[in-house]
C-alpha cells in the first residue's frame, strides 16, 4: 500500500478539487472488490494524501482531515433497468443539460469548457425515465491490462448520477457527491463504444439518490453503482 497518493490536476471535478468518483476510485483501489466510498471533505489536487487501510476500510487524509473513506461492500447489488441502445444514448447526448460555465464546467468527465474531457454528456432518453451517454474509452485511459483503469470507471460512473438523480427537477441544484457505492464486474475495452445509463432512486430533503450502470454496446453490464448527492445550503 502506498504511504500517500497524489491526484493530478487534470482529474478535477469542481474547478479547484478532484472529481468525486475518481477520488472514490483511488480509495477503493486500496481494498478489493465492491466498495462504498464517502466524500468527507473536498479532495485537493496535486497534494500528497496520506493513506490508511485497516479492517476492510481505506482512508485518504489531507493533513489530519479524512477526505475520502472507502469500505468493502461484498454484498452490493442494484437492479439495472433495461438497457438503451447505442443510437438512443448518442441521441440523448443532444439533450445534455450541463453548463459551459459554473463550478463543474471544467470537470474532466463531463465538462463543456475544456476539450480533453471523457465526453460523458448524459441526457434524457426519449420515452424513458433514464439519462444516457455513449462513451468510448480513449487510449490514455488504458491500464496495464489494456482496458480502462478502475479509478476512471469510478469517475465515469459518478457524473451521470447527478443528472439521473435530478431527472425530473426543472432547475438543477448545486449539489456535491456525498457517497458512491460501486462494483466493477469487468473493465471496458479501449476504443469500443459503451453506454452509461443513470436513473433516479428518490429525493429526501437535500439528499438525492440515483443508480448508474456502464454497459457494452450489446447491453451487458460491466459496472454499476448507487450515488447520493447532497444539495448545497444557501450561501455555500
Amino acid at each position: 500500500m502506498p504511504a500517500s497518493v497524489i491526484i493530478p490536476e487534470r482529474f478535477n471535478g469542481p474547478l479547484e478539487n478532484a472529481n468525486g468518483g475518481y477520488s472514490a476510485g483511488i480509495a477503493a483501489a486500496l481494498i478489493d472488490g465492491p466498495a462504498e466510498a464517502t466524500l468527507r471533505s473536498p479532495v485537493p489536487l496535486e497534494m500528497p494524501l496520506r493513506t490508511l487501510t485497516e479492517n476492510g476500510t481505506a482512508r485518504l487524509f489531507d493533513g489530519d482531515q479524512v477526505v475520502v473513506e472507502a469500505r468493502r461492500m461484498p454484498e452490493f447489488a442494484i437492479e439495472v433497468p433495461d438497457p438503451v441502445s447505442p443510437a438512443q444514448a448518442r441521441e440523448a447526448m443532444s439533450r445534455y443539460p450541463g453548463e459551459a460555465e459554473g463550478p463543474f464546467s471544467r470537470c474532466f468527465v463531463c465538462g463543456l469548457a475544456r476539450e480533453d474531457t471523457l465526453e460523458v454528456f448524459s441526457g434524457r432518453v426519449e420515452g424513458r425515465d433514464v439519462v444516457a451517454s455513449s462513451w468510448t474509452p480513449p487510449d490514455w485511459t488504458a491500464g496495464e491490462n489494456g482496458r480502462a483503469r478502475p479509478e476512471l470507471v469510478w469517475a465515469v460512473l459518478d457524473c451521470p448520477t447527478f443528472f439521473g438523480a435530478y431527472l425530473d427537477v426543472e432547475e438543477l441544484p448545486l449539489s456535491f457527491l456525498g457517497r458512491i457505492t460501486a462494483r466493477i464486474d469487468a473493465l471496458p475495452a479501449i476504443g469500443e463504444e459503451h453506454i452509461l445509463m443513470s436513473w433516479p432512486l428518490g429525493i429526501d430533503g437535500r439528499k438525492a439518490v440515483s443508480g448508474v450502470a456502464l454497459l457494452t454496446a450489446g447491453g451487458d453490464v460491466l459496472a454499476a453503482a448507487k450515488a447520493m448527492w447532497i444539495e448545497a445550503r444557501k450561501g455555500e
